[in-house]
C-alpha cells in the first residue's frame, strides 16, 4: 500500500523518506563542496527559529517529525509566500507543457528530427505520449543518449529534469507520460534493457549525467527528492517491486553530487564571500588594519571570488588521488574565462 501511495501523490514527505529508507534523506541533505549540509539560503523559515535563519544548515530533525511539513512544493506554498519568492529571489516556475517544448527542441536536434517522445497538441499546452519504442539515429545508440550531458540552471524545484507533477497545478504526471530530461533517459532504459542489474547500471550513468544547481535550500532538496523518487517510481514501473536499498543510497549519493547549492552568478556556496582585513606595521611600528572587499563581488567577475566555489563530478572521469567513482572539479573551471 505505500508503494502505491508514493506512486500518486506529489509531495514527497521527509517522514516517509526516514521512515522507510533511513540514512537516504541525509544524503540528500549533504554538500558535497563543503561536507556539510545544504543551507536553507532563504530567509522564509525564520520565524521558526534561529536554526532556520537563512545561512543555517538544513538538518533532518528540522523537517522530520512534528516539522515534517515544514517544506512543501511551490505550488501548496499559500499565494503571499509565493509572491514574496517571486520579487525576492525570481523564482518562477515555468509549467510543464513548457518544459516540454523546450526539452522536445533539444532533442529534435539530438535525434534530427521531430516528434520523438510526445507530439505537441495544436495550443502546445498538452502532449500526447509516443508509445512505440524510440528508434535511433544513425550512428547514435540508446546509450549515446543515456550518456550525453544534461544541465538545468537555477533549477527551483527542476521541473526540467523531472516531471512527476506540474509545479503550477499540482498535478501528478504518471511515469510514463513525464517529459523531463531524466524522464527521458530513464524511458530509453526501460526500452532497452530486461533485467533488474541492466536496468541499475544504465539508470546509474543516466543519473551520472543529469545536472542542476539551485541556490535556495527549500527548492534544491525538493529537487533532489524527486530524482530519488524518479528512479524509484521507473524501476517500480519496469520490475513491479521496489529497488534495493543499496541502489537507493548510490543514486542518492549521485544526486547529492550532481544537484548541488550554488549562487549561479559567482558559482560559490552562497553568502561564502567575505572582506578580508590585513593589518601591516609600518616603519613607526604603528599597525594599519586594511579591509577589503570581494574582489569577484566588487568588480562582478565571477573568476575572482574569494568564496568557496562548487565542486561536481565529472563520472566519466577517474580521479587517481580519490577512491571514489568520478574526477572531482570546480564548476567554475567548466567556463571560458
Amino acid at each position: 500500500m505505500r508503494t502505491i501511495i508514493m506512486q500518486i501523490q506529489a509531495d514527497i514527505l521527509e517522514n516517509e523518506i526516514l521512515e522507510k529508507y533511513p540514512d537516504v534523506l541525509d544524503v540528500l541533505l549533504k554538500d558535497q563542496t563543503t561536507q556539510k549540509n545544504i543551507m536553507w539560503a532563504t530567509n522564509n523559515y525564520e520565524y521558526l527559529g534561529q536554526n532556520y535563519h537563512q545561512n543555517e544548515q538544513i538538518t533532518s530533525d528540522l523537517i522530520t517529525g512534528a516539522n515534517g511539513n515544514v517544506i512543501m512544493p511551490r505550488v501548496q506554498k499559500d499565494e503571499i509566500l509565493q509572491l514574496s519568492r517571486v520579487k525576492n529571489m525570481a523564482e518562477v516556475f515555468t509549467p510543464s507543457w513548457i518544459c516540454n517544448a523546450q526539452n522536445n527542441v533539444v532533442d529534435n536536434s539530438w535525434f534530427q528530427r521531430d516528434v520523438v517522445f510526445n507530439k505537441e497538441s495544436s495550443n502546445h499546452k498538452k502532449w500526447e505520449t509516443i508509445k512505440q519504442k524510440i528508434v535511433f539515429p544513425n550512428g547514435k545508440t540508446w546509450r549515446d543518449y543515456v550518456r550525453d550531458k544534461r544541465l538545468e540552471i537555477t533549477c527551483g524545484e527542476a521541473p526540467y529534469i523531472t516531471s512527476r507533477y506540474d509545479t503550477t497545478t499540482g498535478k501528478f504526471i504518471a511515469v510514463e507520460d513525464r517529459i523531463g530530461l531524466l524522464d527521458r533517459k530513464l524511458r530509453i532504459v526501460t526500452e532497452n534493457v530486461n533485467t533488474k542489474d541492466e536496468w541499475l547500471e544504465a539508470s546509474k550513468t543516466a543519473f551520472q549525467s543529469t545536472y542542476a544547481y539551485e541556490w535556495q535550500g527549500d527548492s534544491l532538496l525538493l529537487a533532489r527528492e524527486s530524482m530519488l523518487f524518479t528512479f524509484i517510481e521507473n524501476f517500480i514501473q519496469k520490475f513491479e517491486c521496489e529497488p534495493p536499498t543499496s541502489a537507493l543510497k548510490t543514486i542518492a549519493h549521485i544526486i547529492s553530487w550532481n544537484a548541488w547549492q550554488m549562487d549561479g552568478l559567482k558559482g560559490v556556496i552562497p553568502f561564502s564571500c567575505k572582506k578580508t582585513q590585513t593589518t601591516t606595521t609600518n616603519l613607526l611600528g604603528e599597525l594599519k588594519t586594511i579591509t577589503e572587499s570581494c574582489k569577484g563581488c566588487s568588480k562582478d567577475n565571477i573568476f575572482s571570488h574569494n568564496g568557496t566555489y562548487c565542486l561536481i563530478k565529472d563520472w566519466e572521469t577517474s580521479d587517481n588521488n580519490s577512491s571514489e567513482n568520478g574526477k572531482t572539479i570546480r564548476f567554475i573551471d567548466l567556463l571560458n574565462k
